[in-house]
């Protein structure tokens, strides 16, 4: 037989395929629905490297699967392609962006049809497109109307080569997710999404979906939800100058410092207060001596994220005030201490520290040699347990749950403290000074303030100008074009100006889901009809990076539209998938065109064809697991499917076979064997296909493939050879389209795809093997492999290893004291 030419058959079934439209939505109402989605993906200049085929091969391999298991299989792409990159390479090339789009969406829907990810490509949508962003400026409007857009001002994140604000998620380590440049802070009259009126919702529906436990933990720790209480500490001080003894009285002090603490029972220990450098009670409090290490320190603080200040083993730095709070409860001096690791956002931006009880404090107490104090007495080495409260004046001796109630009731009464809930999360920043985004719909009036612009009246298009450099001033460049900008108040007619911020981008990927069941629906944002019928998304699959960015908005946001009676679930996506990593087997990093280190898919089809490109992807490891491409590891899969062709063609000549029903009679593997191995690895696939483990699925038709061939000297009915080939050529159809397309007509002599048929069929007891080893132990040590009948009873286990000889001599006349047994696996003999 020929040598399988994976080029010719490309080509010959890539136009087979899109005749047939093999990859349309199905619409058989008697078949169930399966929808199935990948990450909005962003289209840069780069391109697809390998790297992105771990996120795009298996979810197309999902979808063939369910379609061959009689799904309706909606898999849909479609393209994020607003945003600072886009903006970014056309200020640099001196090109349009929406070209650089264009470019950019179009070759990635090349690659991808090149690697033939199985997507419906009617439907597919652009966020730059009017059509689309229409609607998403329809959605702010809602926010608007239900009280959830706002403006403000604020200390914000600037990106001072993006020329932009960025929300707090949007920095990493001191600098922008984008360009990595360093970030700084400015004064900006921003937009915001009141996601904080969702927080508790937010937290309590991650019970409800199917997430990896990593990413709920993310979202759970970046909400931040806490109970405790808000307790008032007065502030005095005596003198302009530093002073150890401030002379409180236990009068009301000129100002309140109110701190939030999960931990009341503790106040006894609070032996120094800190408050967070942006606190704007500092610049009242601060002496005259301590002023310019103060604002010295809090410029230096201003350069660092939160994330950086919240690192649990970043050495801890702070400075003194110069100033004393009166303890609510003793009148002593409280020092007033600034650190960064406390933030404004949470809480009351102000801690009582108890370096006893809590291991940032005692870090800092310890380094500037502060007082420690200890006010709970714990059961174990855990210091900052709950326990018996000491050294707490009339509360001693009671438990912390207790005491703590009391303390707060105590300070309630004095109008000092009360019962408090703090988060962490923050409203969502949502302006961004830069051309190529979505305009937000507003219409700022000196009488009636911003006023939405009319539903009737969006878009609001996006002014096509080539002046589309950022200013640097924190205007928005659309702030230039007077033509667009100035306009009439919907409201009262009179002259007015349009909002020239943009939307951040995650605002286009907040919805988009809901579009994707009928993209060319033109009277509303989504067809309530096929949003009822295909969602929530069953299958969402993209990078773990997104946990509190896009994933964390899109839930927000399908909460507001529930709350609106727009649709009837609550959370966008029922099950989450994170793809690993791939890295470089060059230096060990995630591919990037930056490092030089990408190896793309156009290069890896060229060489060795799509099918050991989508197999090898797979067989790298877990989906979720971190993996390194070695362009040498794909030689093996190549020799795989190589392997494969040539014995399907064997098979279907005549070679190893007999007549139907004949066997030979000396055979070491009965037809049995063979039958029931084909079971097996059907079970095998079914199983690793629906729980994604694509790796172990590739690795079971490898191995299934050398276990044919180990069959060649027997003597198996013609009929059993070809079913077994037909099973292997439909188990693997997902994964390598190409070569069972080409095994199930050219070779097999089947007229119809090898896509369009029912994935097979396994029978239980047919896969299940008729002899089991069962290990028996004694004390806990391997002693013996004994062979038994398939479903033998835990008695009958029990008696033949008791019985065993090379048992006995290890039992040697000992008493045994006890038997345990694992059905079907294991003995373990005490004695």
């Amino acid at each position: 037989m020929k040598q399988y030419d994976f080029k010719a058959s490309e080509k010959r079934y890539k136009a087979y395929w899109e005749a047939l439209d093999l990859y349309s939505t199905g619409d058989d109402r008697e078949k169930p629905d399966y929808y199935i989605l990948d990450f909005f993906p962003y289209p840069s200049g780069a391109g697809l490297s390998v790297g992105h085929c771990r996120n795009y091969v298996p979810t197309c391999v999902d979808a063939r699967f369910h379609r061959m298991r009689g799904y309706n299989v909606l898999h849909p792409m479609g393209w994020d392609a607003f945003g600072l990159p886009a903006e970014n390479y056309a200020i640099e090339h001196g090109i349009h962006p929406q070209q650089t789009t264009q470019k950019f969406c179009a070759n990635y829907k090349r690659q991808m049809k090149l690697i033939e990810c199985s997507y419906d490509w009617s439907r597919e949508i652009n966020s730059t497109d009017p059509d689309y962003y229409r609607w998403t400026q329809w959605f702010f409007l809602l926010l608007f109307k239900r009280g959830l857009a706002y403006q403000a001002l604020g200390s914000q994140w600037w990106c001072p080569q993006c020329q932009t604000i960025l929300a707090n998620e949007q920095v990493e380590n001191g600098r922008c997710w984008r360009c990595g440049s360093i970030v700084e802070k400015k004064e900006l009259k921003q937009w915001y999404f009141k996601i904080t009126a969702y927080a508790d919702r937010l937290l309590a529906d991650l019970e409800t979906i199917a997430w990896p436990e990593h990413i709920k933990t993310m979202q759970r720790n970046w909400i931040g939800r806490s109970e405790g209480a808000e307790i008032v500490f007065g502030v005095k001080i005596k003198n302009p100058g530093f002073s150890k003894n401030p002379g409180f009285s236990q009068k009301p002090g000129f100002w309140e410092i109110p701190v939030f603490t999960t931990r009341p029972d503790t106040l006894y220990g609070a032996t120094f207060l800190v408050l967070a450098p942006e606190h704007p009670l500092v610049a009242q409090i601060t002496t005259a001596e301590q002023r310019t290490a103060v604002e010295a320190y809090i410029a230096e603080a201003r350069r660092k994220t939160e994330m950086d200040r919240q690192t649990a083993d970043r050495e801890k730095t702070g400075i003194f005030t110069g100033a004393y709070a009166s303890h609510p409860m003793t009148g002593a001096a409280v020092p007033i201490w600034i650190a960064d690791y406390v933030l404004m956002g949470y809480g009351t931006g102000a801690i009582m520290a108890v370096p006893t009880h809590d291991g940032r404090d005692n870090a800092f107490a310890q380094k500037y040699d502060l007082p420690i104090v200890q006010v709970i007495e714990t059961d174990g080495e855990d210091v900052t347990a709950w326990g018996t409260m000491v050294n707490s004046g009339p509360f001693s001796g009671l438990s912390s749950e207790v005491g703590g109630a009391k303390i707060v009731a105590e300070l309630a009464a004095q109008g000092r403290g009360r019962k408090e809930i703090s988060y962490k999360i923050r409203d969502w920043l949502i302006s961004r000074q830069r051309y190529w985004g979505t305009p937000i719909p507003i219409v700022h009036c000196p009488d009636c303030g911003p006023v939405a612009v009319p539903e009737a009246e969006l878009p609001v298009r996006l002014p096509d100008t080539h002046d589309f450099a950022p200013t640097g001033d924190g205007r928005s460049p659309l702030a230039r074009i007077t033509e667009w900008v100035n306009t009439t108040c919907p409201q009262c007619g009179g002259p007015a100006r349009r909002e020239t911020d943009t939307m951040d981008g995650f605002a286009c990927s907040s919805w988009y889901f809901l579009r994707f069941p009928n993209p060319h629906y033109a009277d509303g944002p989504f067809d309530p009809e096929a949003v009822a019928r295909w969602l929530p998304v069953d299958t969402y699959v993209g990078g773990a990076e997104h946990a509190v960015l896009h994933l964390l908005y899109a839930r927000f946001w399908t909460k507001v539209m529930f709350d609106a009676g727009l649709i009837s679930f609550e959370e966008p996506f029922a099950q989450l998938r994170n793809q690993g990593v791939l890295l470089s087997a060059v230096d060990g990093q995630r591919m990037s065109k930056s490092k030089g280190n990408v190896v793309t898919p156009d290069e890896v089809v060229a060489r060795h064809g799509v099918d050991a490109l989508r197999a090898y992807v797979l067989f790298l490891g877990p989906f979720d697991a971190e993996v390194t491409w070695d362009d040498e590891g794909i030689v093996g899969v190549t020799r795989f499917l190589r392997r494969y062709w040539k014995l399907a063609g064997e098979v279907a000549g005549g070679k190893w076979q007999v007549a139907s029903g004949e066997q030979s009679p000396v055979s070491s593997h009965p037809v049995s064997s063979f039958e029931r191995r084909m079971h097996q690895v059907i079970q095998q696939m079914t199983h690793d296909m629906t729980q994604f483990r694509f790796n172990t699925a590739v690795a079971t038709m490898m191995t299934y493939l050398n276990d044919l061939v180990a069959f060649q000297n027997e003597t198996i009915p013609a009929s059993q050879w070809r079913q077994a080939i037909e099973s292997i050529t439909l188990l693997l159809a997902p994964i390598c389209p190409f070569i069972t397309e080409a095994i199930w007509q050219e070779v097999l002599g089947h007229t119809d795809s090898v896509h369009r048929q029912a994935w097979p069929a396994f029978e239980a007891g047919k896969a299940a093997d008729e002899e089991i080893t069962v290990v028996v132990q004694v004390n806990g040590r391997l002693r013996e492999r004994l062979t038994m009948a398939a479903g033998v009873t835990e008695d009958s286990m029990r008696e033949a290893a008791v019985h065993s000889p090379n048992i006995q001599n290890y039992i040697n006349g000992q008493a045994i004291r006890k038997v345990i047994v694992v059905p079907g696996k294991l003995v373990n003999i005490v004695v």
